[in-house]
């Protein structure tokens, strides 16, 4: 038993720093998604860089109480997206809301960012895009490229009137399919697009049309079973990065 001196001293000592010093901060776990670079880049063995780990970090800075854990393990994207819905991690970064997502997920106010979606064509393709009407009119012609399983095939098909092909699952296998001609345009979201060929070795196989045919808020989103203090926290660290400027220079980094 400590002496009677000494357990008064420190009995003293927590009472006047307070018990949440001593409280270790929430840990909430996250994957790294594959296939959706900028948000998630691998950057050599066993390190994953990019937009979303910079914004972990960043909230982490602002709001020391919490800490994510499991950005630098990778997760197929589609498979991050139904386990936060089943619980079995806690957030994801710079998620596209939709009716579904809503029922799933808790989104936080504000939009960290925008992202928008251009066409990428094969390097010597002539085509004037300029809305989507300009595809249409290319008839069988115009086959656009999208990901399974990703919002962009709902949203090609409230447009309505194009030929979609949303049999492939990655960003990268899209790509490989419009070089080889098995498609007219892929569908693509920047920031991140130029890397993302670059990476690919395909800088002089395809291009970047300049239209922007559409654009989408992104929000953290948080699981339905996050403590909802714990949710408030990273909601006014999210507010604080908005009203700073910071989420605008972080986007501006990875675009």
């Amino acid at each position: 038993m400590l002496p009677k001196g000494f357990r008064c001293g420190l009995t003293l000592l927590c009472a006047l720093l307070g018990t949440h010093v001593w409280a270790a901060p929430t840990e909430l776990k996250v994957v790294a998604q594959e296939g959706t670079e900028p948000k998630y880049i691998p950057a050599g063995i066993g390190r994953v860089v990019g937009l979303c780990v910079d914004l972990y970090r960043a909230i982490e800075r602002i709001e020391p109480s919490v800490v994510f854990v499991g950005d630098q393990q990778w997760t197929p994207a589609l498979q991050a997206l139904s386990q936060l819905a089943s619980h079995e991690h806690d957030a994801l970064c710079a998620v596209q809301r939709t009716e579904e997502r809503t029922r799933q997920y808790s989104f936080l106010e504000p939009a960290i960012f925008q992202f928008r979606y251009q066409l990428i064509a094969r390097a010597g393709d002539t085509a004037a895009i300029n809305s989507w009407d300009d595809v249409r009119k290319l008839g069988a012609n115009g086959v656009i490229l999208t990901n399974r399983g990703y919002t962009a095939p709902g949203m090609l098909d409230r447009i309505g009137g194009l030929q979609v092909d949303a049999s492939s699952s990655t960003p990268s296998a899209n790509l490989q399919k419009l070089i080889a001609g098995r498609g007219r345009f892929f569908l693509h979201r920047a920031p991140g697009m130029q890397g993302f060929i670059e990476r690919a070795g395909a800088t002089s196989k395809v291009k970047i049309l300049p239209a922007v045919m559409a654009t989408v808020d992104v929000y953290m989103a948080l699981g339905t079973h996050v403590d909802p203090a714990v949710r408030q926290r990273v909601q006014r660290a999210v507010e604080q990065l908005e009203k700073s400027g910071e989420l605008a220079r972080l986007f501006r980094k990875w675009d």
